[in-house]
């Protein structure tokens, strides 16, 4: 019984640490859990991936902003990083993946990366193409890793909506659609453009992102 109220403790010290962002002491504290006995699959659920789901809450009702959700998300993927070895090959992406990029003509990739870190905290591999990403790149993205369960695309221009519009009509076009889930958002983004361009969903932001994500899976 004490082994496992220490090893309790310890877990809810890497959740407090994560939504702390204290980046310097998320590998010690794994390290710690490991050494208890603590079991790596609940260090990965109850202490870190149950601790972004509470920050990305606290974002969705304002009371946290971009800065402390994104040294929130660093701080867990370091702490995943250190937990790596304990785990089994496939339990950090145990919900399938996620494609995600910002359309071709968009450079921008601050909103994206925010997303995709949240995403990952959520269980998913996230297979990242950057910027600047074309349908053919997303397409191939597509064809060539199994298991995506969600695409996720992106952009802050007003000016780049046609070429989103344009990836999702040939997302939509591939015979495996059915087996994926088309996300868009970005700054221009609304509810009324992606329902129009054929996309199953719209985030505003990134815990809502991740929560859509985990949604379609579950």
């Amino acid at each position: 019984m004490e082994q496992i109220n220490s090893q309790n403790s310890i877990i809810e010290e890497i959740a407090g640490a994560i939504s702390s962002g204290n980046m310097k002491a998320i590998s010690d504290l794994v390290q710690k859990a490991v050494a208890s006995g603590a079991d790596p699959m609940e260090i990965l659920n109850r202490g870190m991936i149950e601790a972004m789901s509470v920050v990305g809450e606290r974002f969705s009702r304002g009371e946290a902003f971009v800065p402390e959700m994104m040294i929130s998300a660093r701080t867990m993927k370091k702490g995943v990083e250190t937990l790596k070895p304990y785990l089994s090959s496939d339990a950090t992406g145990a919900n399938g993946k996620v494609v995600i990029g910002t359309v071709a003509g968009d450079m921008h990739d601050i909103g994206k990366n925010l997303v995709a870190l949240m995403i990952e905290s959520a269980g998913f591999e996230v297979i990242d193409l950057g910027t600047d990403v074309s349908g053919e790149r997303f397409i191939k993205a597509v064809s060539e890793q199994p298991n995506v369960k969600v695409v996720a695309l992106s952009t802050l221009l007003t000016t780049t909506m046609p070429s989103m519009k344009n990836i999702v009509a040939s997302l939509n076009a591939l015979e495996n659609r059915s087996s994926f889930h088309v996300m868009v958002g970005g700054a221009p983004i609304t509810e009324e453009f992606a329902k129009a361009i054929g996309a199953d969903s719209y985030s505003a932001d990134a815990a809502s992102a991740a929560a859509k994500a985990k949604a379609f899976v579950a």
